[in-house]
């Protein structure tokens, strides 16, 4: 058993991850940013909760880019072929659910 304070992790770079634990074939990660990540488009499902900071999260829907804010608590379900990218807002801790070695 092992306890961690989220609001102080941090990473040696941006999306630096803290690989918590593996679940049947699924990863929980603490991932700590202060730079966006890339526009990408995962193969699996990919579930984010942002514990400290906030996230812009950018996402394409009908041809449109949209933007939620994503604050501590407000979680976000990505579906495989979803376009997206987060912007942290200055910085953020998130911990992401996605299937393991998910591209």
């Amino acid at each position: 058993m092992r306890f961690l304070d989220a609001a102080s992790h941090t990473a040696d770079r941006p999306w630096g991850a803290l690989d918590l634990v593996e679940l049947d074939h699924a990863t929980v990660r603490l991932h700590w940013t202060d730079q966006p990540y890339v526009w990408h488009v995962n193969d699996g499902p990919e579930v984010f909760v942002v514990l400290d900071g906030a996230i812009d999260m950018h996402y394409r829907r009908d041809g449109a880019e949209h933007v939620e804010r994503l604050v501590p608590g407000r979680v976000c379900c990505v579906e495989p072929g979803d376009a997206h990218v987060a912007h942290p807002v200055p910085e953020a801790r998130i911990l992401v659910v996605e299937r393991k070695d998910s591209v």
